[in-house]
This record gives structure tokens, sequence and C-alpha cells, in this order.
């Protein structure tokens, strides 16, 4: 059994308590990363979807930032320079959430993550490919696909001392075969910064993370915003770390804080021997979905 995972990481979900002030957004998000970094000595930091805005339909537009061609201008994308900044002093490898992007020549807006490397340089771009159209009677309606266009493309990122990680944003979770290709391409964590909201995150949030984490025997990290009742949109916070026997290693409530957790490859190769469905799946009976055409971005 190849190990998945070259050697031990540190992994660090940091849940943001975010503002109308896009600055300050930007700013406390650096004090909490290395945060992460001073008392975690974290390797990956992840930080929640729209982490640099409010979140919510009329909020999109104005909130978001040029990064093509890239690299691009502080001035089209404050943020990417921020986080790109961030990587290089905490020394690590920074997931930046989401925030809202425009495409310059189409003027589509796009709900996007990036990663980078502990050098700044950008690894990877993933722009959400399920958009959040819900309609819950009595509960919730949103609909992302008022403002918002859909990625096209699943997002592998390989980290050179560490193995492979997949990334996604919140509604994503909820597509199986998303995770299913990620972990058999041999992603050893899926990543999901989200904003589930009162409603879907007391249903499904914890659920979904450990059912993504069992489904496929990896590690699963759901980032969340803090809870502001306040603001439009009520996240349901709650960021958690999922080990690959949907054991959660730890769980924050609704406010501000920082989780972290030690990954290891021997816990994953442990849980596959002992439930070793990777020899036991029957294509022969159904198709494998890893298999095919598949629009995959590494």
């Amino acid at each position: 059994m190849a190990k998945l995972l070259r050697q031990p990481i540190k992994l660090a979900l940091v849940q943001l308590a975010t503002t109308s002030d896009k600055a300050h957004n930007l700013s406390h998000a650096r004090v909490k990363v290395l945060e992460a970094v001073k008392q975690h000595s974290a390797n990956i930091i992840v930080l929640p979807e729209c982490f640099n805005s409010p979140y919510g339909v009329k909020y999109f537009s104005k909130y978001a930032e040029t990064l093509l061609p890239s690299p691009p201008s502080e001035t089209q994308s404050p943020s990417y320079h921020a986080l790109s900044a961030l990587a290089r002093e905490s020394n690590a490898y920074i997931i930046g959430g989401s925030i809202p992007e425009r495409d310059p020549e189409t003027d589509d807006l796009y709900n996007t993550s990036l990663t980078f490397n502990p050098k700044g340089e950008l690894l990877a771009t993933h722009r959400k490919v399920h958009l959040f159209d819900i309609d819950i009677p009595g509960k919730i309606t949103f609909r992302e696909s008022e403002a918002l266009t859909a990625g096209n493309k699943l997002t592998l990122i390989d980290l050179p001392e560490f193995g492979r990680i997949a990334v996604a944003i919140c509604y994503d979770i909820r597509f199986p075969e998303m995770a299913m290709i990620a972990a058999r391409s041999g992603a050893f964590l899926l990543l999901y910064p989200g904003a589930f909201n009162m409603t879907t995150g007391a249903l499904h949030w914890s659920l979904q993370g450990r059912a993504r984490a069992m489904d496929n025997q990896v590690y699963v990290g759901l980032c969340s915003p803090a809870r502001d009742m306040n603001a439009d949109y009520n996240a349901w916070g709650h960021s958690m770390i999922v080990d690959p026997n949907a054991e959660v290693l730890g769980e924050l409530d609704e406010t501000e804080g920082i989780i972290a957790a030690e990954l290891t490859g021997e816990r994953i190769e442990e849980v596959r021997k002992g439930v070793p469905v990777y020899g036991q799946r029957r294509f022969d009976v159904y198709p494998d979905v890893s298999e095919g055409k598949i629009n995959i971005e590494e």
C-alpha cells in the first residue's frame, strides 16, 4: 500500500469573524494565521469561504477582485497579494478560503479559492463547481446563480514534501463524486472552506464531513466563518477536522477560533487495512467514477 501522506503534517482551520471592511478582514486573517503557526506549528492553514467579504448575492460583485491575467496587480487583487505575503511570512501552505472573483473578459463572477505555497507562489485556483441554489420552505431560499458562474474543474494540489490534497468549496461537498475522484487520485486530505447556514448546518454539516471521510478513508477539513447574527447571512460555524475513520478530531463552536490536528499516513493505512474497501469495490458491477473524462486541474 503506497503511503498517501509522506510525513506527519499539522492542519489548522481558522474560523474567522469577517466584516464589511475588506482591509480589516485581510489584516485580521493575517493575525489569526500567524497565531495558528505560533500556537500549533501548522503546515497547512485554511481560511473560510468568502473570508475577505460578507457572504451574499448582493455582495459578490461589490467585493470581486480580478485574478487574471495572473499574477494580478495589487490594485486588481489585494487579497491575492495579502495571501501570497502571508504564506511567505508564515512559512506555511495557505488555502485562502474563497473570494469573489471577476473575469475581466466576460465580467462573470466566481467564488474562487487560492492556494499558495510557503514561498508565496500560487499553486492552484479552484472556482466553486456547484452553486448554492436551494429552497427549503419556511427555512431558507438562496440562489448563488443569480450572481455567480460555476467553475468547471476539480482541483488537486501536490505538496512536494507531504502528498496530494484536494480543495473544493462549501456546496461542492454534497457531491460525493468529487471526493471519490480526488481520493482515488491519491489525495490524503479533502478541504472544504464553506459557509453552511443555520438550517443546512444543523442538518448536514457534520454528516457531510464525516461521510466524505468515511466513503474515501481520508482526512477531511471543513472551515467556516464565525457566526454573526447581525449579518444578512448567518454562518453555522463548527469548523471541524475528521480522520479517515470518520472520527472527529476536533470541532469549534460558532465563535471565532482555531482548530488544529496532526495528520499521519499511518492512520490512513490503519483504517484502510481494517476495512479494506479499496480492494473490495466491484467495478464489474458498477462504474468507477474516477475513470473516463474528468476535468481536473493539477
